[in-house]
C-alpha cells in the first residue's frame, strides 16, 4: 500500500512538472513528492525568535539595514543563528543515504529553510537581491540547465551569504524508473562535474520529482551524498503549497525553483521571490542555513 501511494503521487508529480514546463498547468512549480510525514524528535525546550540581525553560520555576512526595502519587503527579514550543536537525525540503514524532509528544531523555535531547485533561470538581478538581503539558499542544481552559465551560480554562492551548490543530478529524470546503475550514473555523474566546476563533491542531494527507491539511497551513500533532502513546502508563484495543514510549520525546508516569466506566468524570479520572504515573515519565521542544521 505505502509503495502504491508513493508509485502514485510520483505520476501526479511527474505529469505537474509536464504540464507547467509547457505552460498548461495551473501551477508553475512541480508539486513532486513532497516529503515523508515522517515523525521526528523535537527537544522540549523551547527557543526564542532570533534576532533579525542574527545570521546563520559564522561566515556569512549581514544585510544593510535598508536592503529589506529594496526588494518589496515591509521589514528586515529574521535569520536564525547557527545552531549549537545540529539536531539528531534518524539514522538510514546501512549502505545508504538518510532522507530529511524536515528540520526536528526544537520546540518553539521557529525557523525555516529555502532551497531552489533546477536552474534554468539566470537572473543577473536576483543574484543582486540574494547578495543584498544575504539569502541563504541551498542550490539543487541540474546539469542539463545550469551548466550554460555555472558562473552565475558561483557569484550566487560567494555573495556572502552562506548559500551552497549541491546536487539534483544530470538530467533531471524520475529515478525510481531507472535502473541501480542508470541511477548511479546520474548522482554520481553530477558529482563529479560539481567537482571539477567548482572544487569540491556537494554533500546533499534532491532527487528530481522527490521520488526516489532504495537504489536510490544506495547510489547516493556510494557517490558519497550525506543527506537526501526533500521538502513539506513548494513555492508556487503566489502562494504555497503545503504537504500537509495550511501554514508553515518548525523546520520546514522550503522548495522553490529558479524559473523566469515563460514559467512563471509573466512574474519574474524576484517577485516570486519577495511573495514566498513576504509569507515567511507573514507567518513569524526567521530563515535558518540548511547546512547549518545537516
Amino acid at each position: 500500500m505505502k509503495h502504491a501511494r508513493r508509485l502514485v503521487a510520483g505520476t501526479l508529480a511527474a505529469g505537474a512538472l509536464a504540464l507547467s514546463l509547457s505552460g498548461c498547468g495551473n501551477s508553475v512549480d512541480p508539486i513532486e513528492r513532497m516529503g515523508r510525514k515522517a515523525s521526528q524528535g523535537a527537544s522540549p525546550q523551547a527557543a526564542a525568535s532570533p534576532s533579525p540581525s542574527a545570521r546563520s553560520s559564522a561566515g556569512a555576512e549581514a544585510p544593510a539595514d535598508d536592503a529589506y526595502k529594496r526588494w518589496g519587503l515591509s521589514q528586515p527579514l529574521k535569520f536564525a543563528p547557527k545552531p549549537d550543536r545540529k539536531p539528531a537525525l534518524a539514522s538510514a540503514a546501512p549502505g545508504k543515504a538518510p532522507v530529511v524532509d524536515r528540520i526536528p528544531v526544537p520546540a518553539g523555535e521557529k525557523v525555516v529553510f529555502l532551497t531552489f531547485d533546477d536552474g534554468a533561470e539566470k537572473d543577473p538581478e536576483f543574484l543582486k537581491m540574494a547578495a543584498d538581503l544575504k539569502l541563504p539558499i541551498s542550490m539543487f542544481l541540474t546539469d542539463n540547465v545550469a551548466s550554460s552559465d555555472y558562473g552565475h551560480f558561483e557569484k550566487l554562492r560567494d555573495n556572502g551569504s552562506g548559500s551552497t551548490i549541491n546536487n539534483h543530478t544530470l538530467t533531471h529524470p524520475n529515478l525510481r524508473t531507472l535502473s541501480f546503475a542508470a541511477q548511479k550514473k546520474e548522482i554520481c555523474g553530477q558529482q563529479d562535474r560539481l567537482q571539477q566546476r567548482f572544487g569540491h563533491r556537494p554533500p546533499l542531494f534532491r532527487p528530481p520529482f522527490g521520488n526516489y527507491n532504495d537504489d536510490t539511497l544506495r547510489a547516493a551513500s556510494e557517490c558519497g551524498v550525506s543527506s537526501v533532502v526533500l521538502w513539506r513546502v513548494s513555492m508556487q508563484i503566489n502562494n504555497f503549497q503545503y504537504a500537509e495543514g495550511s501554514a508553515l510549520k518548525p523546520g520546514d525546508i522550503i522548495l522553490a525553483h529558479f524559473r523566469g516569466k515563460a514559467e512563471l506566468k509573466g512574474s519574474t524570479e524576484i517577485e516570486m521571490t519577495t511573495r514566498m520572504l513576504r509569507r515567511i515573515q507573514d507567518q513569524g519565521y526567521a530563515i535558518g542555513r540548511l547546512e547549518d542544521y545537516l
